[in-house]
């Protein structure tokens, strides 16, 4: 599309502009983002090393049983020096994503830890600091959200089907919408199915009509409609307006 095209479509009003976090908004929300991939690269190194050490052992250590081992540890483990010098490479390259990853949620959580919307949103079983933290980064100011099914839209927590007498014809981009947020309230989902027993009823019920990724999928929906209410009034979870 050409840029006058789309300067026409925009003066029509059938173009809908997209949504710009301000700088400082950004800033802050990019550190987060750069905590989650080093999240996910440190996951993988966790993983390597168990491959490694059960391939060459016969049988894996656990993730927390690998992050306390030391050189002398990996070595009465791999007496192949090779393998040893992989697996401490690997320890040391973990070694500095930690140090990173707590530098880095531990200046994000100070600079929003002040807004009442993060502290409303900590109020919500299932939302640690870390998903409060991506919630409310993500999500912007709420205003933009015209309705819940809007918020819930965005955050993935809806289906998108196209149906015709009852009858699917097809679905939309599923993909469409903020996938931080479809993350944060899956595990916020999860979390609080484990430990809210109001939830977990809810989620049983729900899973014995269906299938388990449905039925925390349905957790996830209740609850990003719940923090769209939340950051709109002001106020803290009540789960029994959730899960009713």
């Amino acid at each position: 599309m050409e840029q006058s095209e789309r300067q026409q479509l925009l003066r029509l009003g059938l173009l809908p502009e997209g949504y710009i976090s301000p700088r400082e908004e950004r800033a802050v929300r990019d550190l987060r983002r750069r905590r989650s991939r080093l999240v996910q690269q440190h996951t993988a190194n966790v993983l390597a090393v168990q491959n490694l050490l059960s391939r060459n052992r016969g049988h894996a250590l656990s993730g927390n049983e690998i992050k306390r081992l030391t050189p002398e540890k990996v070595n009465a483990l791999l007496p192949d020096a090779n393998l040893a010098l992989a697996v401490q490479s690997t320890l040391l390259a973990m070694r500095g994503q930690e140090a990173a990853i707590d530098l880095l949620e531990r200046e994000a959580c100070a600079q929003v830890r002040c807004q009442p919307a993060y502290r409303h949103l900590l109020t919500t079983s299932g939302i640690g600091q870390v998903l409060g933290l991506t919630i409310l980064l993500e999500t912007g100011p709420i205003e933009r959200f015209a309705r819940v099914g809007n918020y819930a839209s965005y955050s993935r927590c809806v289906g998108s089907e196209r149906l015709s007498n009852g009858k699917r014809k097809g679905r939309g981009n599923t993909k469409s919408g903020n996938k931080y947020l479809a993350w944060a309230y899956l595990e916020a989902a999860n979390f609080a199915v484990r430990y809210n027993p109001r939830i977990k009823r809810y989620y049983q019920r729900k899973r014995a009509k269906t299938n388990g990724v449905v039925a925390i999928k349905t957790v996830a929906h209740k609850l990003a409609r719940a923090c769209y209410h939340m950051l709109r009034e002001g106020s803290d979870f009540d789960v029994e307006r959730a899960f009713a």
